[in-house]
């Protein structure tokens, strides 16, 4: 493997407050912010920009930026915690979360941040999971742990935790948690998340004190499945948020592995369905995993306003992502109420593809993601992870 990190350029103290802010503007998602930093050159820019833009989207109130100070604060504070910013780019990002279209533009993390970009696997499962469950998520992520591999998982309780704690040993293990980093859930694993962060690496999108809440629990299993090079399931339903995340790991090019269960226990069914569809390869021990998994990590991926126009390097091991968020200019002019129509004509609640949208509609990819954008700016759409789109309630 050939990491770019060497190469990846110098932000300044000043840029990485006003990408911090921008990241945290009400309407600017992870797409958002990539296009408006590819557009407008700097997060200063984008933020002067921005009241204009939302405007122009169909909001009436300005967007909420949180000031200088504020984020300023929020970092003193990280600082002081011992944890660490990392900017989509950075040299420290997570490696292979910088091929997700959909990436975060910021994480914050505590603990050794080289681990993030180590080949690891997602280990998840049941919550309320078995006693045999819980024993073969410890056999198989110390196994893991001990040939080198990071345990990657979400802190939650069940197969989750015993995959952390099975790691610990060695600490080769992941944390991916809603809240903040000073925030512990579930409480009763507030010393497993300490030790985590002593001896392996907790990373998360939200800002200090931030309590989690349902609606961050998408995004925690967006980083377990973007991290990793494959992952792993142990006990899910078939309606779990552990098969979310195995949507995620598919959409993402991950490869899934699944220890097969009961077809008397519901609590497998999600995965026996994984395997019997062809989705995801049967795994029973080390030597499973290890054949499964790529032998090789891709190159560090620039994040899409680093890129020259149009420039889309190749993945290694990896499938590219069919759309380029970043660096898709605009060409000719469009009457953007038709584009608008056609597209929100295709959105409902329940989330869908951006590329169905895209192909469904007679536009160019440009001038639909345009519009999908301002959207998201006026507060009528919201993009989730996997690269969906949905029509915000009324």
């Amino acid at each position: 493997m050939t990491d770019s990190a060497a190469a990846s350029p110098v932000i300044s103290a000043a840029d990485r407050i006003d990408m911090l802010r921008l990241s945290q503007t009400t309407g600017v998602g992870p797409i958002n912010f990539a296009r408006l930093m590819t557009q407008y050159g700097s997060a200063g820019a984008a933020l002067a920009a921005l009241p204009g833009r939302m405007r122009k989207a169909g909001r009436r109130d300005d967007p909420v930026i949180p000031s200088v100070s504020r984020m300023t604060d929020e970092l003193e504070r990280l600082e002081k915690l011992g944890g660490k910013l990392l900017i989509r780019g950075d040299s420290d990002y997570p490696l292979l979360l910088s091929h997700v279209p959909d990436a975060p533009p910021v994480l914050f993390a505590l603990g050794d941040v080289r681990k993030l970009s180590m080949r690891s696997v997602g280990v998840v499962g049941a919550r309320n999971a078995s006693a045999a469950g819980i024993r073969i998520a410890e056999s198989l992520s110390a196994e893991m742990a001990h040939a080198g591999i990071c345990v990657v998982s979400g802190l939650a309780r069940g197969i989750d935790s015993a995959a952390h704690a099975a790691a610990l040993y060695p600490g080769l293990t992941i944390g991916a948690i809603a809240g903040g980093l000073d925030h512990a859930y579930p409480p009763e694993n507030a010393s497993l998340q300490q030790q985590i962060a002593e001896k392996g690496c907790l990373v998360t999108e939200a800002l200090l004190e931030t309590a989690p809440q349902a609606r961050h629990f998408p995004r925690r299993n967006r980083l377990i499945a973007g991290i990793s090079s494959g992952c792993l399931i142990i006990e899910a339903a078939l309606d779990s948020g552990t098969m979310i995340t195995a949507d995620l790991a598919q959409s993402y090019n991950r490869e899934l592995l699944v220890v097969p269960g009961s077809p008397l226990d519901p609590r497998s069914r999600g995965g026996n369905h994984l395997l019997k569809t062809g989705q995801a390869t049967l795994t029973e021990n080390i030597a499973d995993i290890l054949q499964a998994l790529p032998t090789e990590l891709p190159e560090r991926e620039p994040a899409p306003w680093q890129r020259p126009a149009r420039h889309n390097p190749p993945l290694t091991g990896f499938s590219e992502p069919s759309l380029a968020w970043g660096d898709l200019p605009d060409t000719g002019w469009i009457d953007p109420d038709l584009v608008q129509q056609s597209v929100r004509s295709l959105l409902s609640v329940t989330p869908v593809a951006v590329d169905d949208v895209v192909r469904r509609c007679q536009f160019s990819v440009s001038a639909v993601l345009a519009t999908l954008a301002e959207l998201e700016l006026g507060g009528v759409v919201e993009f989730v992870p996997g690269g969906r789109v949905a029509l915000l309630p009324n």
